[in-house]
């Protein structure tokens, strides 16, 4: 199966640049507000209260099935479309670039650096709500920039590399796969009473489609810290080698540690959510005084990282 390097490459770069236009989602929204849709119904049409783990369970792997079959067949669909149209790699690689989130993680993360330089701790804190769901109200300005540079390194590898990992393996088809499933573990695969069983099938298949991308993002920080001043390349891998694997999740630990050795940081650690407090071991061996500064320096190393991966996939595209 040949890998779709060009197609991958185009569509990093439209996202880095244009992102996801705002009038396109005031219009239509985005292709995984559609997603999640699709799974809301799903939840309330199979997910009922009155079967037992067992059939929810069951219950959750027909959701999941349904969901891949729907989203792979649209996406399979469009792309055979745009295949028949004069430069149709060209449509094929923006509705991909839909997918990716270069631009807007970046954006997100760069509004907590705003919201501190505007608004003080408050602002942060109310920038900060916008991508984490641990409580504001219990973080101080240390706690918000761990929160932010968290955010960015886990986001990094769910919404970059893993989905470019899958549009390079399998197109178009590929990535909104990957789109689908990812989506689904957000929505469906927590540990609540609702959702421990029927969710079981999506938390376990986003486990197993993000341990390439998990890996790969963690060496992309890792090339992106030797090429950035203040960074440190070597902490950010010895952090990998030594923290990754003792995360709570077999994936969000490997960019985690690498971005906290790579900014001498702490990062990970006891937070609360809601009013549940999480016992979240500490990854890193470095400050948990973490300061707005940080979050900059954390900015620079992602977008290296991120031009790393667009020249990773060129490299593809000319050798094959």
């Amino acid at each position: 199966m040949p890998l779709h390097s060009f197609l991958l490459a185009t569509a990093l770069v439209i996202e880095a640049v244009a992102g996801y236009p705002d009038p396109l989602y005031a219009r239509i929204r985005h292709p995984v507000v559609w997603i999640g849709a699709l799974i809301a119904q799903l939840d309330h049409a199979l997910n009922r209260e009155i079967d037992g783990f067992g059939r929810r369970k069951a219950s959750g792997v027909l959701a999941v099935l349904v969901l891949l079959l729907t989203v792979g067949g649209v996406a399979a669909a469009a792309a055979w479309a745009c295949r028949l149209l004069p430069f149709g790699w060209l449509a094929e690689a923006a509705l991909a670039s839909t997918l990716l989130a270069q631009r807007s993680l970046h954006d997100h993360v760069q509004a907590v650096a705003d919201g501190f330089r505007i608004g003080g701790l408050e602002g942060g804190r109310k920038a900060v709500s916008m991508i984490v769901g641990r409580n504001p109200a219990t973080l101080d300005e240390p706690a918000v920039v761990r929160a932010a540079i968290e955010s960015l390194a886990e986001n990094f590898s769910d919404g970059v590399v893993a989905p470019a990992v899958w549009l390079l393996v399998g197109g178009l088809p590929g990535l909104a796969l990957y789109k689908a499933i990812n989506t689904a573990d957000s929505m469906i695969g927590h540990r609540t009473p609702r959702h421990e069983a029927f969710g079981w099938a999506a938390a376990r298949l986003d486990d197993l489609v993000n341990l390439p991308g998990s890996r790969l993002t963690a060496l992309l920080l890792v090339a992106a810290a030797r090429l950035t001043g203040g960074a440190d390349g070597r902490q950010a891998w010895l952090s990998v080698r030594r923290d990754a694997h003792r995360h709570r999740s077999p994936n969000a630990g490997w960019p985690e540690a690498a971005m906290a050795g790579a900014l001498d940081l702490r990062l990970g650690g006891p937070r609360v959510y809601g009013t549940t407090r999480i016992e979240d071991v500490w990854l890193g061996a470095g400050r948990t005084a973490a300061t707005p500064e940080d979050i900059g320096l954390a900015l620079t190393l992602y977008r290296r990282a991120c031009i790393l991966l667009i020249a990773g996939a060129l490299v593809l595209a000319i050798a094959g």
